[in-house]
């Protein structure tokens, strides 16, 4: 309509132009030769172009160094005023025809029309401008690309800035490009063939609102003064920034940037849904932000409301022309403001600006230094984890403890020793989860100390504390914060909703199984990573005792046949354990169903039993606790998508002291039927322990294998293969050798291992198992000799099914 009725006002004033040229013109007309019709037509079409692109600008001026006037068409968006078509003007005409341009501006129907209604369509090279001129809507092509995109960028600076992106996974690859209004209601990107490329995928009937949706609402790659980034774990919710792949290439990149609300909001990058770097707010501002200039401080709002849902926004104290943050293809989110003077953008801001904001450069208890000649260092009173790796500038496995603290040492061996204090370390960052509390310093202190959770602490605002054997902390504000950490890395520790969030609400239809403890749930996470959830029941028998043993011991184990722990859960009397999914269920299931037991050949057979073996070995011998398992069966081994075994369920698990043989146990624990005789019957567990479980676990996929004197003619034709039958009968063997009733007859693990790969070449023969009775005339127990008395050990039973 604007359009329209602004081409008529343009047909009277060129109507009374041609009426009265005679007499409102000293010379001739400028348009040359021609009749008044051809002038006419001309003058439709110019006053058509104008109306109908915001390219050109039509009206009165006078030229350089001269008094003359002229109403004529130049360019709109360009700094040098270039004039492509004049005429002379003077007397009625030059009043009749800027009254006609004055009075389509008092309609509001100039130029920078901003709407697109249902009936209209924006076609490429078409744009729109907004109301106060300072974005425009239309079809682009970034820098070295021919491809085109609807996207939104500023309108009156001289650098080209797109600030948001439509089609960013489908790109035109020509300019056939239309935005339209679809029957719907949606906003539509069709190509050439009419194929939606793009759809704002709202319904009508989801709101009541007049504005149904906004890109104000759905931030790209900028996030600009009033947007808001957002999380909520309760609906699995995410606005945040999505970085592009490439300077010429707006799809989706490698990065991401937005607020993660853990015990302690903070914002966050991400890269390949990894952290990447992180500022955590204290609740006044971010730490960690290296410009000071007040003239540039940031307006900052960030709101909690500690039920799942976080939002950040800012705006700038002082008003800036144009200001942005975004997140360049190379994951630096950079806050910059137009200088009109230098008519550029002026970088206020890098994150991250140096290797050392990088998320776990220095892994845990590591710290970082930019300038040094050597980036990473332990803490004081810690030592590189793995001294390899540190030796070739790969600190990310981080620095543990040279002694442990005391809490460590009287829960592990009874022993107390000199007491733990605090030490100061300055320009530090809260790390991922903070729980705060309030009250005085002391207190603070105090109550660190009492926790054997708590290694850190931190006034708000400037001391951050880490509890040391010898040693203390400190990084500092107002209000105080307790750091918790189990010796575990980053994002471990879990509210229940969230656990609940990731698997519909504990929903029957996410149950993988149930083992002794309690049922194991399948979740996602907002990354699309998926989790196994293993949720203690009440009557479970696994007291606190046994669920923080096996968070205590997994965190600290790394090994390819051990399942890998991702955080935990402790909220009232719920306990939960969060680890990675393994899709392939248990080794019962593979084994004893006959569907799954398709999936195996002998060779995958005989890796599973070498990995689990390896596993063991790890536990036994190669990490910094030895470790004694406890409760070894098939359905405590998860397969993989390889069918690689990975061990799980540490509730039972024991640390081993360094320099002991065997040890004794009051309380026995584990699965009747995989437990040796010595333990079941006596309390004594040693490393061999695990060796009898483990031979019951080998007998359950081998014992097919085996009967009487002729061995080959036993083994399951689903695996048999002639040419692994010496391979076959050496399983078989260790098997039987496993299975002694006598410890001094069952082989270490070490040993097994190189009985499997043939490095021990002579076998010894197998004893006929009798088991109890006669381990049980070989042992006494040295405190009980002399003295008979009865008692009830605790055996917790498992039934088995599978994950």
């Amino acid at each position: 309509m604007g359009k329209t009725l602004f081409t008529c006002f343009v047909q009277v004033g060129w109507s009374m132009y041609y009426s009265h040229r005679s007499h409102f013109f000293k010379r001739k007309c400028r348009l040359g030769a021609g009749n008044a019709q051809s002038k006419w037509r001309l003058s439709l079409f110019l006053a058509y172009l104008v109306a109908r692109s915001y390219a050109f600008r039509l009206g009165f001026f006078s030229p350089v160094n001269s008094t003359n006037c002229y109403f004529g068409i130049w360019y709109n968006n360009i700094s040098v005023f270039t004039v492509i078509w004049s005429e002379q003007v003077m007397g009625l005409l030059r009043k009749t025809i800027l009254l006609s341009v004055l009075f389509c501006f008092c309609l509001n129907l100039g130029f920078a029309i901003d709407i697109i209604r249902s009936s209209q369509s924006l076609k490429d090279p078409e744009y729109i401008i907004s109301n106060g001129s300072t974005f425009r809507l239309g079809f682009f092509s970034p820098v070295n690309s021919t491809n085109r995109y609807l996207g939104i960028w500023y309108n009156n600076i001289s650098v080209f800035t797109v600030i948001w992106v439509v089609n960013r996974q489908k790109a035109l690859k020509d300019s056939s490009g239309v935005l339209t209004i679809s029957e719907d209601g949606n906003l539509v990107v069709l190509n050439g063939q009419e194929e939606i490329l793009w759809s704002s995928n709202v319904s009508n009937s989801l709101t009541n609102s007049r504005i149904i949706w906004e890109s104000f609402q759905h931030p790209y790659d900028s996030f600009l003064p009033g947007m808001k980034i957002s999380t909520n774990f309760r609906k699995n919710q995410r606005v945040q920034l999505t970085s592009w792949k490439s300077p010429s290439d707006p799809s989706i990149g490698r990065f991401s940037s937005g607020i993660d609300q853990l015990n302690t909001p903070g914002a966050f990058i991400w890269k390949d849904g990894h952290p990447f770097w992180q500022t955590p707010w204290n609740g006044q501002a971010f730490i960690g932000k290296y410009n000071t200039n007040p003239q540039y401080h940031n307006g900052y709002t960030v709101v909690d409301d500690k039920e799942g849902t976080a939002f950040a926004t800012f705006a700038y104290v002082n008003e800036l022309p144009l200001s942005k943050f975004v997140l360049n293809s190379q994951g630096k989110l950079v806050q910059s403001y137009w200088n009109n003077r230098k008519e550029d953008w002026e970088v206020l801001e890098i994150a991250p600006k140096f290797d050392c904001e990088v998320y776990g450069t220095c892994g845990d208890f590591g710290t970082c230094h930019s300038l040094g000649s050597s980036m990473c260092s332990c803490l004081r009173g810690f030592e590189p984890k793995i001294i390899d790796e540190w030796n070739r500038r790969n600190w990310t496995s981080g620095c543990v403890r040279r002694a442990p603290l005391q809490c460590d040492r009287v829960n592990n061996s009874g022993e107390e020793g000199k007491e733990d204090w605090f030490f100061t370390l300055k320009t530090m960052k809260v790390p991922d989860f903070a729980e705060s509390l309030y009250g005085a310093k002391d207190d603070c202190q105090k109550r660190c100390l009492e926790n054997c959770s708590c290694v850190a602490y931190r006034p708000l605002k400037v001391i951050i504390t880490i509890t040391m054997t010898f040693g203390a902390i400190a990084v500092v504000t107002t209000t105080y914060f307790l750091w918790r950490r189990m010796g575990m890395t980053h994002k471990q520790v879990w509210k229940k909703w969230q656990v609940a969030t990731t698997t519909k609400n504990f929903h029957i239809a996410n149950m993988l199984g149930r083992g002794g403890f309690g049922p194991v749930y399948w979740g996602k996470l907002h990354d699309g990573q998926e989790i196994a959830v293993k949720r203690l029941s009440r009557t479970s028998g696994q007291g606190l005792e046994e669920f923080m043993n096996e968070v205590a011991l997994i965190s600290k184990l790394q090994h390819r046949n051990l399942a890998r722990l991702l955080g935990y859960c402790i909220e009232g009397e719920e306990k939960m354990l969060i680890y990675e999914y393994i899709p392939n269920k248990s080794l019962d299931a593979i084994v004893f169903d006959p569907l799954y037991q398709k999936l195996l050949d002998w060779r995958k057979c005989f890796n599973i039993i070498k990995g689990i073996s390896r596993g063991l070995l790890y536990l036994h011998r190669d990490s910094r606790l030895k470790i004694i398992y406890r409760d070894l069966k098939a359905s405590n081994i998860l397969l993989d998508q390889e069918l690689n075994p990975k061990i799980s369920d540490f509730g039972m698990a024991r640390i081993f002291g360094g320099n002991e043989v065997q040890a004794k146990t009051k309380r026995v624990v584990g699965t009747y039927g995989y437990m040796s005789p010595e333990y079941a019957m006596n309390g004594v567990f040693s490393k061999k322990s695990n060796v009898f479980s483990f031979s019951v676990l080998l007998l359950e996929i081998a014992w097919k294998l085996w009967k009487g004197e002729n061995s080959m003619a036993l083994v399951d034709p689903a695996i048999w293969d002639p040419s692994f039958q010496m391979e076959m009968l050496r399983c078989i063997h260790v098997g039987l050798l496993r299975m002694q009733d006598s410890t001094r007859d069952r082989p270490i693990v070490p040993t097994v291992i190189s009985m499997l790969s043939s490095e021990i070449a002579d076998l010894p023969t197998p004893k006929q198992p009798i088991f109890i009775e006669r381990e049980m005339a070989s042992y006494t127990d040295p405190a009980q000799q002399g003295q008979i008395k009865s008692s009830i050990y605790n055996v917790t039973i498992t039934t088995v099914y599978g994950r």
